[in-house]
């Protein structure tokens, strides 16, 4: 994988790029494994960025993304629009269409979207549009636009992913109970890892999948939730063990309802940039037999967004 670049834009200051030498990893993935999130970035001189972006990445292309896929032994990717492209869904489908069927995504999309765009983004692969509600990545958006949203892509079989951060679920409870649609929650609803695994806040997530069969969780991203962060503890490659609890408690009470995605090119990290080697090798800690692996990994996502061969 090369370096990554800027292209015409100038990068947000203190950004950090994705990891251009991933480790192999020890874990093998199961045969058909999908990386049920992940992005790509411009390249900003064919894809420009939008102009109400928060914040400006390097370039990462699908090129890029797909020798990540091959390197790790991925079968497949869902890439999910990325903040920085607003409704802007052209790189997401360019990315799709190079993939040969072996992508599907999850799009932005306004209120005034057509028919015929709707239409054509579900030709090219999409089968989601993500709602987010982290309000330092974008503006907040009025929830009647998002349900009339939701209500024109469930007649697609489309899903909605969601994006929010813990302390916010119980005002968001009764929007996210409405949604008429299958509900997928990015990244466990980024839980406190600080606090118990049988503390109130995590509880209260428990519950919300519990009571509403329509919900999964994608149990990624270890990096953007721990605190104890990446190093290996005595040689073993088992980074991020503070996060592991939380993602272990979803994969073993909601097998069918859970999915795994590297994040790559991991947007907006502060602290260090990931070995998307070692992110492979956390799945066995979180999914510790070949059953849920299996699950996880290749059932569910093909089930979700192949399941005309599922």
């Amino acid at each position: 994988m090369s370096k990554p670049t800027t292209g015409p834009f100038t990068k947000t200051a203190g950004w950090l790029d994705w990891y251009d030498g991933p480790s192999q990893p020890q874990f093998r993935l199961p045969s058909g494994s999908v990386d049920a999130h992940c992005h790509v970035f411009g390249p900003g001189d064919e894809f420009p960025y939008a102009p109400e972006r928060k914040y400006t990445p390097c370039d990462a292309s699908k090129a890029q993304l797909f020798a990540l896929r091959d390197h790790l032994g991925f079968a497949r990717n869902v890439i999910v629009q990325a903040t920085c492209h607003g409704a802007d869904n052209r790189a997401l489908v360019d990315a799709l269409q190079a993939a040969g069927g072996k992508a599907r995504g999850v799009a932005t999309v306004r209120r005034d979207v057509s028919d015929a765009e709707l239409e054509r983004l579900h030709a090219a692969g999409v089968r989601g549009v993500r709602f987010n509600f982290v309000k330092r990545l974008v503006d907040f958006t009025p929830r009647d636009e998002l349900m009339d949203i939701a209500g024109r892509i469930a007649k697609l079989g489309w899903h909605v992913v969601i994006y929010f951060e813990a302390v916010d679920l119980p005002e968001l409870w009764d929007f996210f109970t409405r949604l008429p649609t299958t509900v997928v929650v990015d990244h466990m609803g980024r839980p406190d890892v600080t606090k118990s695994v049988d503390g109130p806040e995590f509880e209260l997530f428990i519950k919300f999948m519990r009571e509403h069969a329509n919900v999964w969780s994608k149990v990624s991203c270890p990096e953007r939730l721990s605190v104890s962060g990446p190093p290996a503890l005595n040689g073993e490659r088992a980074a991020y063990r503070d996060v592991v609890p939380f993602a272990r408690r979803i994969v073993q009470s909601f097998p069918d309802r859970v999915l795994w995605g590297t994040d790559w090119p991991h947007p907006n990290l502060k602290q260090h940039m990931p070995d998307d080697g070692l992110l492979v090798d956390f799945i066995p800690h979180i999914a510790p037999t070949a059953d849920l692996q299996r699950q996880l990994l290749v059932d569910n996502p093909m089930r979700l967004y192949w399941p005309e061969e599922a």
